[in-house]
C-alpha cells in the first residue's frame, strides 16, 4: 500500500488530479480520467456511482484500503477525499500500479 499512497502523493504532486465525488464524476463524463481511486471507507452511495460510472466508462479503477479522511491525508489536504481521478500522472507511477 505504500508504493499506491507515494504514486498517489506523486500524482498530485506532480501531475493533474481531480479531488472529490463531483469533479471525478466531471472527468470520468468527460472522457479525460485515466485512472480512479477511491477510499474503500468512503461515502457510501456517492463511492457506488463512482465505481458505477468507471465500469461503464471503461476506467480503471482502484481501492484505496483506507478511510476518506486517510485518503485525504495521502493527498496532503487537510479534508477528508472519497475519491480522485488522475488526468495526468506527472512523475508517478501510479498508470502501472495494480
Amino acid at each position: 500500500m505504500a508504493d499506491l499512497e507515494n504514486n498517489i502523493r506523486l500524482a498530485v504532486d506532480s501531475g493533474k488530479v481531480a479531488l472529490g465525488i463531483n469533479k471525478v464524476a466531471n472527468t470520468i463524463e468527460s472522457n479525460v480520467a485515466k485512472l480512479v481511486v477511491v477510499a474503500s471507507k468512503g461515502k457510501g452511495g456517492s463511492v457506488e456511482d463512482i465505481k458505477h460510472l468507471s465500469k461503464v466508462a471503461n476506467v480503471r479503477l482502484l481501492t484505496y484500503d483506507g478511510t476518506s479522511m486517510e485518503l485525504g491525508t495521502v493527498c496532503g489536504k487537510p479534508y477528508s477525499v472519497s475519491a480522485l481521478a488522475v488526468i495526468e500522472p506527472g512523475n508517478s507511477k501510479i498508470l502501472d500500479t495494480q
